[in-house]
């Protein structure tokens, strides 16, 4: 008689389970040990035996049998909760319950957020168990993020509209991201720049001197990856409008070709002055496409900005604006050099649909 083994718990996941799981496994934040369980939990879901699950995930055929058998008993709790050598729990479910109470539903007195000293004297345990208990349950009070939901009228449609660019451009057009980094200031540490070495990180003064400022203007080929950029004192319509030339001169063998130009804009008052407006106007091959209010994170050379300035200008020390110019300027002719362009991966769909999900939170 042939031995059929000991029978598998079949693993079938609920909406809201998959879609968790599915999240924790994109949160890079999230710790190794629990994006392996995530997708163990996944693969059990879909079928798979515990060794070809061990195997995908990197774990023994024993801890995988364990995982299912624990997830099939308490679902998602079992992912942070599996049982581990050592002694034994001394914090109750209760006491847990009080600190993710408190810390989410509560403030401390005097203070906007609690730390884990503060939560502990509360709760008469010791900061160490309430650190675990907030890596446990992924909660981090110290930290803060900033939103800003657009009040475009027209969001919906330019969201489609430059994501669109991005992810299928037109046939023989050209698609530059363009905008500028106003007010770049030049500035010289007050005393020397101890260099980096070995256990000892780079140190410089907080204390400068300001020498000028100058507007960064930045044309991103998205296809490509190349940017044009000048540097110009102000950032006028004046400006922008002799930037916009010498687009134009930088372009003309591809409209000479026949391409068009699509040029993605923010919605700051000199992209819209009259002299702008005119002078394009009488180009009817250039078209523009503006984010959404409150959407600049849309406009992808706003990318190349942040990537410049972690780079090249934020640990600078210019003696002089243009000290400051010769730095940009090498920064663009070896980033040119071997130009790659930015991947955009969120689709038009994707951005709306969280854009839903954060209103109907502050509701």
């Amino acid at each position: 008689m042939p031995r059929t083994g000991r029978p598998v718990i079949k693993i079938e996941l609920t909406g809201e389970e998959r879609e968790f799981l599915e999240g924790l496994q994109r949160n890079r934040r999230a710790p190794a040990s629990e994006f392996k369980r995530a997708r163990a939990v996944l693969l059990m879901a879909e079928g798979e035996t515990n060794k070809a699950v061990a195997k995908a995930v990197g774990l023994c055929a024993q801890t995988i049998g364990t995982l299912r058998k624990k997830f099939a008993e308490v679902r998602l709790g079992g992912l942070s909760d599996l049982p581990r050598p050592g002694a034994p729990r001394t914090i109750d479910d209760d006491k847990v319950h009080r600190v993710i109470e408190k810390t989410l539903g509560s403030i401390p007195e005097g203070a906007t957020h609690w730390s884990t000293r503060k939560m502990a004297k509360e709760c008469g345990l010791s900061h160490d168990s309430v650190g675990r208990i907030w890596r446990a349950f992924g909660l981090k009070p110290h930290r803060a993020e900033t939103f800003q939901i657009s009040t475009d009228p027209y969001y919906v449609e330019k969201v489609r509209d430059v994501v669109g660019l991005y992810m299928s451009p037109p046939e023989n057009a050209l698609v530059l991201s363009v905008d500028e980094k106003s007010q770049i200031q030049a500035l010289q540490r007050s005393q020397p720049v101890l260099p980096l070495r070995p256990g000892q990180a780079e140190r410089h003064t907080p204390e400068y001197f300001r020498h000028g400022t100058i507007s960064l203007f930045a044309a991103l080929d998205v296809k490509k990856g190349e940017v044009l950029g000048s540097r110009y004192r102000r950032h006028r319509a004046r400006e922008f409008l002799a930037f916009l030339k010498e687009i134009e001169a930088h372009v003309a063998g591809d409209v000479a070709a026949g391409k068009s130009v699509h040029l993605i804009l923010d919605n700051y008052c000199t992209h819209k002055a009259a002299s702008v407006t005119r002078w394009l106007a009488r180009r009817p091959h250039w078209h523009l496409h503006f984010t959404p209010a409150h959407a600049s994170w849309l406009n992808q050379v706003e990318r190349f900005f942040a990537k410049i300035t972690s780079e090249a200008i934020r640990r600078g020390n210019f003696h002089s604006v243009a000290a400051l110019k010769e730095a940009i300027e090498k920064y663009l002719e070896v980033h040119n050099r071997e130009p790659e362009p930015f991947k955009w991966t969120k689709g038009a769909e994707t951005i709306l649909e969280k854009t839903t999900k954060l209103c109907k939170s502050l509701v």
